[in-house]
């Protein structure tokens, strides 16, 4: 099985297990989640609720959950023990009270595999995943049939990488070898973040448009070298350019080159 889909879907049965508990408390009910064999994560059913969790600690990076209305109206009805009446607004606040509870079991299950690790969960909205990594998660006492999708960003599945051990190839390479590149020039890039937009909001990009970042401004930006980061730190002036003081080096810049 792919490296890359191995980590994320350890850390979706971490989360599945963490929210099935949090479910079964709030409905009364057992309300298993798992990883299915096979699933089709392109079906829609209905109008998406998202949850952004942003991981630090041990692993770094976000990860998106994506419910749909259908079945969380169903649990929060079940919660209720009555038809559901809420907007929108409300179905989704109601229901972060469930996903929150689950975070601290997540939190225990993560820090004790990788290290220590803090969640924090925020509702957002708007949002489009394209080419992002997705975890289908699948529930049998759900009749409404809807799944529960888990996006990764770069960041978190690199991350997962290094503390599953399958990203240092530190050990791999020849010293001897990297000696004969060290005058070859690299681009590096400074990424202050990313946003997912719909294309309807691209074509309406003007003068004066602000586009929100996904980090926030206390969070140090990225060093990137061919999309893979290999240092992170906090944005300076230096005469008049912008500059990064290094706070943090993920892994050595060695181990991102092979024999």
């Amino acid at each position: 099985m792919d490296k890359k889909k191995m980590a994320a879907e350890s850390f979706a049965a971490s989360f599945a297990e963490a929210l099935a508990a949090s479910i079964a408390v709030a409905v009364g009910q057992p309300w298993p989640l798992e990883v299915p064999a096979y699933s089709d994560s392109s079906a829609k059913h209905g109008v998406p609720l998202h949850y952004r969790l942003r991981l630090d600690g041990s692993l770094r990076g976000e990860c998106y959950a994506e419910f749909y209305e259908p079945q969380v109206s169903l649990l929060l009805e079940k919660m209720s023990q009555q038809p559901s009446e809420m907007t929108s607004d409300e179905r989704a606040d109601a229901f972060a009270k469930v996903v929150l509870a689950a975070l601290p079991v997540l939190t225990e299950s993560l820090s004790s595999s990788d290290g220590p690790v803090t969640i924090n969960m925020d509702h957002v909205a708007g949002l489009a995943f394209g080419g992002m990594f997705v975890v289908s998660l699948a529930s049998g006492a759900d009749p409404s049939g809807a799944p529960v999708l888990l996006y990764f960003d770069t960041r978190l599945l690199e991350s997962l990488l290094r503390a599953k051990g399958e990203d240092n190839e530190e050990r791999r390479v020849n010293p001897n070898n990297l000696k004969l590149v060290m005058d070859v020039e690299l681009n590096v890039s400074l990424l202050f973040g990313r946003r997912q937009l719909a294309l309807r909001d691209v074509l309406d990009l003007n003068s004066g448009s602000v586009v929100e970042l996904d980090r926030m401004v206390d969070e140090p930006v990225e060093l990137l070298l061919d999309g893979k980061v290999i240092a992170r730190g906090e944005a300076v002036i230096v005469d008049g350019n912008y500059g990064l003081r290094v706070t943090e080096i993920p892994q050595h810049a060695a181990s991102h080159f092979l024999n």
